[in-house]
């Protein structure tokens, strides 16, 4: 079987995989790295998303030979071992948990938006959220949440900004 070395979460791994694994099924089974969800099997749901090079992809759709070399970084790679991401926070803070299983995919996918478009808009935000489902929250809470954390990848709020958020 062919072996794969990549970086997850800053630290080096190694792994032996067959051909036909999944990124996913990498994280989630051999390095037991479980906040990644698989939630439909046909790549529609978004609950699978990690950062791969800094992009985010659904790794439901990548074979873990694919990202070979490549530094991936999960929701456990997020926090410290003492304090949320901003961006977890900010979903905490705003109510956009719910049952959770669409959450991990939403943070990071949210977390590679505002990392290239920190000045981003609702509608960005719900556009760029658009690959990722949700049945719990309706997105209000979730979209808010984004908004919420743009403070921490540097957006400059002006005293107008909620108002035309909600417009």
């Amino acid at each position: 079987m062919p072996a794969v070395s990549l970086t997850v979460n800053g630290k080096p791994v190694k792994a032996t995989v067959e051909a036909r694994t999944l990124l996913v099924q990498l994280l989630r089974e051999q390095l037991r790295l479980t906040g990644t969800h698989v939630g439909c099997d046909t790549s529609q749901c978004g609950c699978c998303v990690v950062h791969v090079d800094g992009k985010a992809i659904k790794s439901c759709t990548m074979l873990a030979l694919q990202a070979d070399g490549a530094d991936v970084l999960t929701i456990e790679g997020l926090a410290t071992a003492d304090k949320l991401h901003p961006m977890q926070e900010a979903f905490r803070e705003n109510h956009g948990l719910q049952c959770g299983f669409c959450t991990p995919g939403m943070i990071t996918t949210a977390h590679v938006l505002l990392s290239e478009e920190p000045d981003c808009d609702a509608a960005r935000v719900r556009e760029v959220l658009s690959g990722n489902l949700c049945r719990c929250t309706g997105y209000i809470s979730i979209v808010e949440a984004v908004l919420d954390a743009r403070s921490a990848y540097g957006h400059k709020e002006d005293a107008g900004d909620r108002a035309r958020e909600h417009r």
